[in-house]
Protein backbone atom coordinates (compact mmCIF):
# COMPACT_ATOMS: atom_id res chain seq x y z
CA UNK A 1 0.00 0.00 0.00
CA UNK A 2 1.18 3.19 -0.58
CA UNK A 3 1.10 6.40 1.73
CA UNK A 4 1.78 9.64 1.56
CA UNK A 5 3.39 11.66 5.06
CA UNK A 6 3.04 15.78 5.61
CA UNK A 7 4.90 16.76 8.11
CA UNK A 8 6.86 19.57 8.35
CA UNK A 9 9.49 18.47 11.64
CA UNK A 10 12.43 16.66 9.82
CA UNK A 11 13.26 14.02 12.36
CA UNK A 12 9.52 13.17 12.49
CA UNK A 13 9.32 12.80 9.39
CA UNK A 14 12.71 10.44 8.52
CA UNK A 15 11.27 8.80 11.82
CA UNK A 16 7.87 7.56 10.21
CA UNK A 17 9.10 6.76 6.92
CA UNK A 18 11.64 4.42 7.48
CA UNK A 19 8.97 2.73 10.36
CA UNK A 20 6.46 2.32 7.62
CA UNK A 21 8.61 1.40 4.97
CA UNK A 22 9.94 -1.38 7.34
CA UNK A 23 6.34 -2.10 8.01
CA UNK A 24 5.99 -2.64 3.93
CA UNK A 25 4.12 0.29 3.29
CA UNK A 26 5.71 2.91 -0.04
CA UNK A 27 5.92 5.90 1.72
CA UNK A 28 6.21 9.59 0.01
CA UNK A 29 6.81 12.60 1.71
CA UNK A 30 6.66 16.14 1.62
CA UNK A 31 7.60 18.87 4.28
CA UNK A 32 4.46 21.75 3.42
CA UNK A 33 1.37 21.83 3.38
CA UNK A 34 1.19 23.35 -0.17
CA UNK A 35 4.07 20.88 -1.71
CA UNK A 36 1.79 17.96 0.22
CA UNK A 37 -1.83 19.01 -1.34
CA UNK A 38 -0.57 18.90 -4.34
CA UNK A 39 1.27 15.34 -4.38
CA UNK A 40 -2.07 14.41 -2.23
CA UNK A 41 -4.02 15.80 -5.29
CA UNK A 42 -2.69 14.11 -7.92
CA UNK A 43 -1.62 11.08 -6.90
CA UNK A 44 -3.25 7.87 -5.11
CA UNK A 45 -2.45 7.44 -2.00
CA UNK A 46 -4.11 4.58 0.24
CA UNK A 47 -3.66 6.92 3.72
CA UNK A 48 -2.44 9.88 4.01
CA UNK A 49 -0.99 11.40 7.39
CA UNK A 50 -1.19 14.83 7.45
CA UNK A 51 0.23 17.64 10.54
CA UNK A 52 -2.39 20.24 11.01
CA UNK A 53 0.68 22.76 11.92
CA UNK A 54 2.51 23.11 8.77
CA UNK A 55 3.99 26.24 6.75
CA UNK A 56 2.56 27.21 3.73
CA UNK A 57 -0.97 25.84 4.42
CA UNK A 58 -2.11 24.12 7.33
CA UNK A 59 -3.27 20.48 7.34
CA UNK A 60 -7.13 21.23 7.64
CA UNK A 61 -7.31 23.26 4.52
CA UNK A 62 -5.29 20.34 2.81
CA UNK A 63 -7.65 17.78 3.83
CA UNK A 64 -10.08 20.10 2.87
CA UNK A 65 -8.42 20.39 -0.33
CA UNK A 66 -8.19 16.29 -0.95
CA UNK A 67 -11.84 16.08 -0.37
CA UNK A 68 -12.67 19.01 -2.93
CA UNK A 69 -11.21 17.02 -5.75
CA UNK A 70 -12.87 13.55 -4.91
CA UNK A 71 -9.96 11.75 -3.68
CA UNK A 72 -10.78 8.84 -1.21
CA UNK A 73 -7.26 8.49 0.11
CA UNK A 74 -7.77 7.53 4.34
CA UNK A 75 -6.14 10.53 6.35
CA UNK A 76 -5.45 10.73 9.46
CA UNK A 77 -4.69 13.98 10.93
CA UNK A 78 -2.18 14.68 13.63
CA UNK A 79 -2.11 17.75 15.93
CA UNK A 80 -0.74 19.06 19.46
CA UNK A 81 -4.09 20.47 20.32
CA UNK A 82 -6.15 17.17 22.55
CA UNK A 83 -9.62 19.08 23.28
CA UNK A 84 -12.71 17.84 21.83
CA UNK A 85 -13.85 20.55 19.83
CA UNK A 86 -10.95 20.71 17.70
CA UNK A 87 -10.65 17.19 17.26
CA UNK A 88 -14.49 17.29 15.99
CA UNK A 89 -13.88 20.51 13.68
CA UNK A 90 -10.94 17.97 12.04
CA UNK A 91 -12.90 14.94 11.39
CA UNK A 92 -16.05 16.96 10.25
CA UNK A 93 -13.59 18.48 7.77
CA UNK A 94 -12.83 14.86 5.66
CA UNK A 95 -10.18 13.31 8.62
CA UNK A 96 -10.54 9.85 9.17
CA UNK A 97 -8.96 9.90 12.20
CA UNK A 98 -7.27 12.48 14.17
CA UNK A 99 -3.84 11.12 16.70
CA UNK A 100 -2.61 13.62 19.26
CA UNK A 101 1.10 14.95 19.39
CA UNK A 102 3.29 13.04 21.10
CA UNK A 103 2.24 9.96 19.97
CA UNK A 104 4.24 6.23 19.80
CA UNK A 105 4.60 4.61 16.63
CA UNK A 106 3.04 1.44 18.03
CA UNK A 107 -0.19 3.42 18.20
CA UNK A 108 0.15 5.22 14.68
CA UNK A 109 0.64 2.02 13.11
CA UNK A 110 -2.33 0.30 15.10
CA UNK A 111 -4.30 3.49 13.79
CA UNK A 112 -3.07 2.87 10.19
CA UNK A 113 -4.62 -1.08 9.96
CA UNK A 114 -7.28 0.03 11.97
CA UNK A 115 -8.66 3.01 9.37
CA UNK A 116 -7.85 0.69 6.35
CA UNK A 117 -9.95 -2.35 7.70
CA UNK A 118 -13.12 0.36 7.15
CA UNK A 119 -15.72 -1.05 4.99
CA UNK A 120 -14.27 0.72 1.49
CA UNK A 121 -11.09 -1.79 2.00
CA UNK A 122 -13.18 -4.60 3.71
CA UNK A 123 -14.69 -5.17 -0.29
CA UNK A 124 -10.55 -5.32 -1.63
CA UNK A 125 -8.97 -7.59 1.07
CA UNK A 126 -8.85 -10.51 -1.00
CA UNK A 127 -7.54 -10.21 -4.49
CA UNK A 128 -8.67 -12.68 -7.03
CA UNK A 129 -7.82 -13.58 -10.84
CA UNK A 130 -8.10 -17.10 -12.08
CA UNK A 131 -6.61 -19.63 -9.50
CA UNK A 132 -4.08 -16.94 -8.29
CA UNK A 133 -5.57 -15.41 -4.64
CA UNK A 134 -3.94 -12.52 -3.05
CA UNK A 135 -4.79 -11.85 0.57
CA UNK A 136 -3.66 -8.33 1.65
CA UNK A 137 -3.86 -8.92 5.38
CA UNK A 138 -1.96 -11.80 5.76
CA UNK A 139 0.43 -10.44 3.08
CA UNK A 140 -0.03 -14.06 1.89
CA UNK A 141 -0.13 -15.08 -2.35
CA UNK A 142 -1.17 -18.29 -3.49
CA UNK A 143 -1.36 -19.87 -6.84
CA UNK A 144 -4.14 -23.48 -6.33
CA UNK A 145 -3.09 -24.66 -3.34
CA UNK A 146 0.86 -23.51 -3.33
CA UNK A 147 1.61 -20.72 -1.38
CA UNK A 148 3.86 -18.10 -3.05
CA UNK A 149 7.32 -16.50 -1.29
CA UNK A 150 6.84 -12.93 -2.15
CA UNK A 151 9.21 -10.22 -1.37
CA UNK A 152 7.51 -7.14 0.17
CA UNK A 153 8.29 -5.10 -3.33
CA UNK A 154 6.83 -7.80 -5.39
CA UNK A 155 3.80 -8.25 -2.92
CA UNK A 156 3.36 -4.77 -3.49
CA UNK A 157 3.57 -4.58 -7.60
CA UNK A 158 1.37 -8.02 -7.66
CA UNK A 159 -1.14 -5.86 -5.59
CA UNK A 160 -1.18 -3.50 -8.09
CA UNK A 161 -1.50 -4.76 -11.20
CA UNK A 162 -4.39 -7.67 -9.43
CA UNK A 163 -6.02 -4.18 -8.27
CA UNK A 164 -6.40 -3.21 -11.86
CA UNK A 165 -6.77 -6.68 -13.71
CA UNK A 166 -7.55 -6.79 -17.23
CA UNK A 167 -5.73 -2.90 -17.67
CA UNK A 168 -2.64 -2.18 -19.44
CA UNK A 169 -0.30 -0.21 -16.58
CA UNK A 170 2.37 1.91 -17.60
CA UNK A 171 5.98 2.04 -16.66
CA UNK A 172 5.45 5.48 -15.47
CA UNK A 173 2.23 4.27 -12.94
CA UNK A 174 3.73 1.23 -11.53
CA UNK A 175 6.71 3.50 -10.91
CA UNK A 176 4.57 6.20 -9.36
CA UNK A 177 2.41 3.67 -7.40
CA UNK A 178 4.92 0.67 -6.48
CA UNK A 179 8.18 2.83 -6.02
CA UNK A 180 8.68 6.03 -4.09
CA UNK A 181 8.68 9.49 -6.10
CA UNK A 182 12.74 9.59 -5.38
CA UNK A 183 13.59 6.24 -7.14
CA UNK A 184 15.45 6.16 -10.27
CA UNK A 185 12.76 6.48 -13.67
CA UNK A 186 15.70 5.23 -16.08
CA UNK A 187 16.65 2.11 -13.39
CA UNK A 188 15.55 -1.48 -15.00
CA UNK A 189 14.33 -2.39 -11.31
CA UNK A 190 10.43 -2.74 -12.77
CA UNK A 191 11.62 -5.22 -15.32
CA UNK A 192 13.29 -7.33 -12.84
CA UNK A 193 10.59 -7.70 -10.40
CA UNK A 194 8.24 -8.16 -13.20
CA UNK A 195 10.68 -10.94 -14.32
CA UNK A 196 10.64 -12.07 -10.90
CA UNK A 197 7.15 -12.42 -10.55
CA UNK A 198 6.58 -14.54 -13.68
CA UNK A 199 8.79 -17.12 -12.69
CA UNK A 200 7.25 -17.25 -9.07
CA UNK A 201 3.48 -16.68 -10.37
CA UNK A 202 3.53 -18.12 -13.81
CA UNK A 203 6.62 -20.78 -14.37
CA UNK A 204 5.65 -24.47 -15.40
CA UNK A 205 1.72 -23.12 -15.53
CA UNK A 206 -0.38 -23.89 -18.59
CA UNK A 207 -2.46 -20.50 -18.37
CA UNK A 208 -0.07 -17.40 -18.05
CA UNK A 209 -1.49 -14.51 -16.32
CA UNK A 210 1.47 -11.42 -16.53
CA UNK A 211 1.49 -10.06 -19.89
CA UNK A 212 3.35 -7.40 -21.60
CA UNK A 213 2.67 -5.52 -24.60
CA UNK A 214 5.68 -3.41 -26.05
CA UNK A 215 5.08 0.35 -25.62
CA UNK A 216 2.04 -0.24 -23.34
CA UNK A 217 3.38 -1.91 -20.44
CA UNK A 218 2.40 -4.94 -18.78
CA UNK A 219 -1.03 -6.18 -17.21
CA UNK A 220 -2.36 -9.34 -15.15
CA UNK A 221 -5.15 -10.68 -17.13
CA UNK A 222 -6.47 -14.32 -18.37
CA UNK A 223 -6.08 -15.01 -21.73
CA UNK A 224 -8.60 -17.72 -23.37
Amino acid sequence: MRLLIIEDDTETRDFLKNGLQAEGFVVDTAEDGEKGSYIARTNDYDLIILDNILPKKEGHLVCKEIRETKKHSRIILLSVKSEIPHKIDLLNGGADDYLTKPFSFLELLARIRAVLRRPKAIEEDILLIDDLTLDRNKQIATRGKQEIYLTKKEFLLLEYLMKHKSNFLSRGSIMENVWDIDSDPFSNTIETHIMNLRKKIDSGKKKKLIHTVPGRGYKIDVYK
